[in-house]
């Protein structure tokens, strides 16, 4: 008719009025309304087959006939860098299916697959034209803003080798008033010809109802997932975050999805899914089992581990990072003891052979290759608990190039650099190991992990404490980070809260350490918890890629979210229910976006974690790198755990809250296998001791026994009240 186009979404050239943006679990829905015709269009991925489907329906309200054309474009990468790969890439239409077919055929890992991009009969149809040409499409600096392809009647219908290569579709259609109509395309990757077939594949996704069972099978599956535990509190905001959104961010972006819009990743950080994997003992315990098995086979065997990696080949860095593989002794420990499956120690995995760094070498990119040696699951966590006993002059473990703040890369980088956070965590995993190890049958490291536990205490108890909290590291020279005496970074958060959650530290040190964190790091006035102060800037002490961030932006004195919620465990463990609840608010990314001022000041989704929220002007309170973080899974054990008390252990549930001395409690659904506990918590300041009703009766002991016998159960948990002046 007139020319004119725009996109359903807002961007990349939305037209005029309002864009309605709605994400649901495992789908998005954008519904917008031009010039009389009204789009929505539905985008989701497949839950087992590689395909993106975008279904547009279109309705004609303009109170007149419609001559209208539906565009897909995708542009084609193939490889990890666009510039790199498009050379390679070459572009043909399907004779059987009329799908857009490319290949790159010089990509090392899926030089065999083949990607389609298709529509409804696609170039079957009259009228359609098809381009490969992404310079034809875009114009010569053009963009898709306005791309120099919708000012013409038709694509070029070229494809082939030796373009900037691209796949669109162009689909004329007509319109009467009130008639509307349903467009699908479909974005895809199959294997080589013969093998999966992608015109096959086309051709079946084509059926009537394919894509309405695709994505009732994503509904389907997020709903049972998502539904393993479901709480009803006081808190609206709580409810809204634990039974979705936290669990959905942990499974589909972190352990799927691997990449964000902050992180065009993909790969397995050896440590970070490992934890996010430890929150779905509930929901999806298989995944964290498979994990910890996944995990296992990137380890070399001298103990330490690949810090990341790229599936499926396994390219990736091996470093000095000193926390990375103890997490597989840790996950392994929680998962076993949560599902009784004990069986997973004896699980065989391979090891790495790789050559080992080089003295002035801090990690190297390489492929290392599967040896032949093999081990159980218990003996790689055994490997990587002997390999963090590695001390420096105070007894501290080494910190090597890094902790879990990778961003202080060079505080041990030299080799005599010590962890006082990681002489925390690796007293907490040796204490959680030992009972693991003694039923396992190995009572000699059991009693190693003990001893060398307490001496992990000795030396915190000597050399941690800075007279009012816990110092954070020593540096290669012995600089104490973390101390008053510092004139940047005198007081980090991680090791004043794991002081407490370890059950390292001394319990009067304890209270000092988390008032200090209370007064120096938790910022109300912006809703944050820093993550230390004051952040590093002028200082002559280098610390490493930290001090390469503004002060007040991400670990250099930011929130970092993730140590955010660890305090706010601490405070939770230490019974402090007023102080705990206020800092959950504090950090709940919903409470940041309820109002209009709150909402320009965060910028970023609210319903989802941050990884990090800036505490430097004029950027205070503004939310940095959302949804590929693990602050998601750590967040949604802060609730469930912490502050709702759930503790499951093997067959068993028991509750242990930290609630507002105003709630009278909560309830919760909680599947087990197929079968429903409906769950009522009571807090009473009538009863000292915790009392379990199962279906009206009181049971001998105060936890509840979990049976998988396929029939709705009613119970009633009796909690003592928290006493109104809780710390």
């Amino acid at each position: 008719e007139s020319g004119a186009f725009w996109s359903p979404t807002a961007l990349p050239c939305g037209g005029d009025g309002l864009h309605t943006t709605r994400h649901g679990f495992g789908y998005s829905v954008f519904d917008h309304l031009q010039d009389g015709v009204q789009s929505e269009l539905t985008v989701f991925v497949d839950l087992e087959a590689a395909i993106k489907f975008s279904q547009l329906r279109v309705r004609n309200q303009s109170g007149r006939s419609r001559k209208l054309s539906a565009t897909g474009y995708v542009e084609w990468v193939l490889g990890d860098v666009q510039s790199k790969s498009s050379m390679h890439v070459s572009t043909e239409v399907d004779p059987h299916s009329g799908a857009i077919l490319a290949r790159n055929p010089y990509s090392p890992e899926f030089g065999d697959r083949v990607a389609f991009f298709d529509a409804d009969n696609a170039t079957r149809a009259d009228g359609v034209s098809v381009s490969g040409d992404r310079r034809e499409f875009l114009g010569r600096n053009g963009t898709l803003r306005n791309p120099a392809a919708m000012h013409r009647v038709a694509l070029s219908n070229r494809v082939g080798s030796g373009l900037d290569p691209c796949a669109a579709l162009q689909l004329p259609f007509e319109l009467a008033d009130g008639q509307d109509r349903v467009i699908i395309f479909r974005l895809g990757s199959a294997g080589r010809r013969g093998m999966d077939d992608a015109g096959l594949m086309v051709q079946h996704l084509r059926e009537p109802h394919a894509l309405q069972g695709a994505l009732q099978a994503v509904h389907d599956y997020w709903t049972q997932t998502l539904g393993a535990v479901q709480v009803q509190t006081p808190d609206i905001a709580l409810n809204l975050l634990a039974n979705g959104w936290l669990l959905y961010q942990t499974l589909a972006c972190r352990l799927w999805a691997r990449t964000g819009f902050y992180q065009s990743g993909g790969a397995f950080g050896f440590r970070d899914q490992l934890q996010d994997g430890m929150a779905l003992v509930h929901a999806a315990p298989g995944l964290l089992r498979e994990h910890l098995l996944r995990c296992a086979a990137r380890q070399f065997s001298e103990g330490d581990v690949q810090h990341w990696w790229h599936p499926p080949q396994g390219r990736g860095v091996r470093t000095r990072c000193s926390d990375d593989y103890l997490w597989l002794a840790q996950a392994t420990c929680r998962y076993v003891l949560t599902t009784g499956d004990a069986a997973v120690l004896k699980e065989l995995a391979p090891f790495l052979r790789g050559r080992a760094l080089n003295p002035e070498e801090d990690s190297y990119y390489d492929l290392p290759v599967l040896g032949s040696e093999r081990a159980t699951l218990y003996e790689h966590c055994v490997r990587a608990l002997r390999h963090g006993l590695r001390k420096g002059v105070h007894g501290l473990p080494l910190m090597g190039s890094g902790d879990w703040n990778d961003g202080m890369n060079l505080v041990g980088l030299k080799g005599r650099g010590e962890s006082i956070w990681l002489a925390f965590f690796l007293f907490d995993t040796l204490q959680r190991f030992s009972p693991l190890a003694r039923a396992f049958g190995d009572a000699d490291f059991a009693d190693l992990c003990l001893a060398e536990a307490e001496l992990l205490r000795s030396a915190i108890d000597q050399h941690g404490w800075d007279g009012a909290w816990y110092r954070r590291a020593y540096s290669d020279d012995g600089t104490a980070i973390g101390s008053a005496s510092n004139d940047e970074c005198q007081i980090d958060s991680v090791t004043q809260s794991w002081a407490v959650l370890s059950g390292a530290g001394d319990a009067t040190r304890n209270r000092s350490a988390m008032q200090a964190l209370d007064q120096r790091l938790v910022r109300r006035d912006l809703g944050l918890i820093q993550l230390l102060t004051p952040p590093f800037d002028h200082t002559a002490l280098n610390p490493g890629y930290i001090k390469g961030y503004l002060p007040g932006v991400r670990e250099n004195g930011g929130q970092y979210t993730h140590a955010a919620i660890w305090a706010v465990m601490a405070f939770a463990a230490e019974g402090d229910s007023r102080l705990a609840w206020e800092f959950f608010d504090l950090i709940n990314p919903l409470r940041h976006g309820s109002t209009a001022e709150q909402v320009t000041r965060y910028q970023v989704e609210p319903y989802v974690m941050a990884a990090d929220v800036y505490a430097v002007t004029p950027h205070e309170g503004r939310g940095g790198w959302t949804w590929y973080t693990g602050s998601a899974s750590w967040m949604y054990r802060l609730i469930l755990e912490s502050l709702l008390g759930l503790r499951l252990e093997a067959q068993t549930l028991s509750f242990n809250p930290c609630l507002p001395a105003e709630w009278s409690g909560f309830s919760l659904q909680y599947r087990w296998g197929a079968t429903v506990y409906a769950i009522e918590v009571q807090q009473l300041a009538e009863i000292v001791d915790t009392r379990v009703m199962l279906d009206g009766v009181l049971q001998d002991t105060p936890v509840l026994q979990l049976q998988d016998d396929g029939v709705a159960h009613t119970v009633v948990i009796q909690v003592p009240a928290q006493p109104t002046n809780a710390r």
